[in-house]
């Protein structure tokens, strides 16, 4: 299977960060995050994400806890993630994704993103940061 589009999902219960990117650079780009009710999106919105970017695959972060083991966001992330292969055929890579969020508040806080994450959430870096690390991972030989 060739792969050069990928959409990326931070799973949440609030929000779920999106960031799409490409194989060729090896590059992603935060794209608005999606509204989630108890971890469930509106699979409309989804459905236009994948429309409009026609990606060949997805990525779907897992929150390990940081000594590896599984939690309950991990059951759900995976859950989600197979949700997206079922519902829309497409092919879901899982990706470690233990301090993205942490990451992802440093790196707004270098752009000058200070205060309350609930009103200016950064999710969809998260999700940037994810496809970009699973992208670049020299152990990833999907590529």
């Amino acid at each position: 299977m060739n792969i050069n589009t990928l959409l990326a999902f931070d799973f949440g219960i609030t929000n779920i960060g999106v960031a799409i990117g490409q194989s060729i650079t090896r590059t992603a780009t935060a794209l608005p995050p999606l509204k989630a009710k108890n971890g469930t999106p509106d699979w409309y919105q989804v459905a236009v994400l994948i429309e409009q970017w026609k990606p060949d695959a997805v990525v779907v972060g897992i929150p390990f806890n940081m000594d590896g083991s599984e939690s309950e966001m991990s059951r759900r992330s995976r859950k989600f993630g197979k949700r997206i292969q079922g519902r829309f055929n497409l092919t879901c890579y899982e990706a470690d994704e233990r301090l993205t969020s942490f990451e992802a508040k440093e790196w707004a806080g270098k752009l000058g993103h200070h205060g309350h994450y609930k009103s200016k959430p950064v999710d969809s870096m998260a999700a940037q940061i994810i496809l970009e690390s699973w992208l670049n991972d020299e152990n990833n030989d999907i590529l």
